[in-house]
């Protein structure tokens, strides 16, 4: 890994609660979708060491490197929350191991809680930029369609990219403003057995909050009958 120095350039809210931040991106810094970064903040930030892991949400062609994460209320966060466009910032990377595997005649399954996303958006903006011939299917699941970072985004890929099927459900319709004709409910062995029929020896990646990555480990396994050697995981590294 280097160092490297960037400047911020833009930030955007990508979902209720939930802001991107994009950062120019430094001659010589190259990544593989699905890897992540550390970003550090100009004197640290009060009470934590300044720097925080991120996955990258861009894609390698992609000019700028982008990240997203929930604005919580921590000291790291209302610091990030406070730098002003142009203000210079420090990344370190990339590193990571949630990559896609590289036979394009096995299907990929990018199972996704909330901001679990991000690895994965860059995974799929690559694929529809390389006209991929892998199949690929998100299962995505958010509380309501307010929470779900990148929704739109993901929906237009889906129509642009043949070889991508997003499978959105929500889990918390009844505190939501806005409409929704997707499923509904928890990522079940059922849910998850509908989702891959038909699909070519799939394998299973996972991203999330340690307690969904575990839980949805569980499900994939001991619910939907996948053998435990084709899913792949990793906890989410920046709420």
């Amino acid at each position: 890994m280097a160092t490297y120095t960037v400047k911020l350039q833009a930030r955007q809210p990508v979902a209720e609660g939930t802001m991107a931040f994009h950062l120019e991106k430094p001659a010589g810094f190259e990544f593989r979708p699905g890897q992540a970064m550390e970003v550090i903040l100009p004197g640290g930030a009060e009470g934590e060491e300044g720097r925080h892991a991120f996955s990258i949400v861009s894609a390698p062609h992609e000019a700028e490197l982008v990240f997203a994460t929930r604005m919580r209320d921590s000291a790291f966060k209302r610091a990030l929350a406070a730098l002003p466009l142009g203000a210079s910032l420090d990344i370190d990377g990339p590193f990571g191991s949630l990559i896609l595997h590289k036979k394009a005649e096995r299907a990929g399954v990018l199972v996704a809680g909330g901001i679990g996303i991000t690895p994965f958006m860059s995974m799929l903006r690559n694929a529809a930029e390389q006209h991929s011939e892998q199949s690929l299917v998100l299962l995505y699941s958010n509380r309501r369609p307010e929470d779900a970072a990148f929704l739109a985004e993901l929906q237009a890929l889906a129509q642009r990219h043949p070889k991508f099927r997003l499978v959105a459900t929500m889990t918390g319709m009844a505190r939501s403003q806005q409409a929704w004709d997707g499923a509904t409910g928890y990522i079940d062995g059922a849910f998850v057995r509908r989702a891959i029929e038909g699909l070519p020896a799939p394998i299973f990646y996972v991203s999330g909050p340690p307690a969904l990555v575990e839980a949805m480990r569980g499900t994939l396994v001991d619910d939907a009958g996948v053998d435990e050697d084709d899913v792949r995981s990793e906890e989410f590294y920046g709420y």
